[in-house]
């Protein structure tokens, strides 16, 4: 059995291991790269597709993206996120938003931080952002950012237990992304009952709804200012948001995972491929 992560960048050991007589079941798991761009330009990333036995997306929304026969033998199998086993509690006198992930042009990673230089001058929110930047570019604008945005803090890559820690304290969690297959970060931040704010992706809404009330356009600084404010002054809103975060929570338990992988397993194994 093959399990392979990633159509396009798996494509040749997919290839080779599609080639052996004696080859088991193959698995391919679609990332929000393989579904958003790669399947649209790359004959590679489509011919694993092709090749593969099943395959796995994070979220439900990305079927819309595949064709009628890929969708037949496709599972969706949501990515976990363990409660954390300590609360901690919220600083006052300030309104944190965390934003995880590395600094790269797929997750727009400073569309926060032009969102918070938008905000009422009286206004608490402060960006937390956490996560290393993948190239000197990315770097350089986020140490001048930080620099000449009182609202915006960069803290570079953390120990995963420390970015858990400062995400669980923020009031908020912050999705930017143009493309997600389904972040990491909204699987932690429902596991750690932290309220999300998101630009309206494929990613998000299989996670969250269609209907979840706090979604903004990809790139549009103007919306995400006024969902930030809105969070901060306006309770019920805030609440509503909570309320709906807690419904999906039950969508990224650990145990939840386990179980459809093992049935996956399960499945794969007793068949022969259709």
């Amino acid at each position: 059995m093959l399990i392979a992560l990633h159509a396009r960048r798996s494509a040749a050991s997919i290839l080779r291991f599609a080639k052996r007589k004696d080859h088991g079941p193959l698995i391919v798991a679609l990332t929000g790269t393989d579904l958003h761009r790669d399947l649209k330009q790359n004959t590679a990333a489509r011919h694993s597709l092709e090749l593969a036995d099943r395959l796995v997306l994070l979220q439900p929304h990305g079927m819309k993206l595949l064709r009628p026969e890929e969708r037949s033998k496709t599972r969706v199998i949501y990515p976990s996120a363990s409660t954390p086993r300590t609360p901690v509690r919220p600083l006052s006198g300030v309104f944190e938003v965390a934003v995880v992930g590395h600094l790269r042009d797929v997750k727009d990673p400073l569309r926060a931080a032009m969102a918070a230089r938008r905000l009422p001058a009286d206004s608490l929110i402060r960006i937390v952002q956490m996560g290393s930047a993948l190239n000197q570019t990315w770097q350089k604008r986020a140490s001048r950012e930080a620099a000449a945005n009182p609202r915006y803090q960069w803290l570079g890559a953390l120990p995963h237990w420390r970015a858990m820690r400062r995400m669980q304290r923020s009031r908020l969690v912050l999705i930017t992304s143009k493309i997600e297959g389904c972040p990491n970060a909204a699987a932690e931040a429902l596991a750690a009952g932290v309220p999300i704010i998101s630009s309206r992706i494929s990613g998000m809404l299989g996670l969250l709804a269609d209907d979840y009330p706090g979604y903004f356009e990809v790139g549009d600084t103007a919306a995400l200012t006024r969902l930030l404010s809105r969070a901060e002054t306006d309770a019920a809103f805030y609440h509503a948001l909570g309320r709906a975060c807690r419904q999906q929570r039950k969508l990224v338990k650990p145990r939840r995972e386990l179980q459809s992988w093992k049935q996956l397993l399960t499945e794969i194994t007793g068949r022969s491929k259709q």
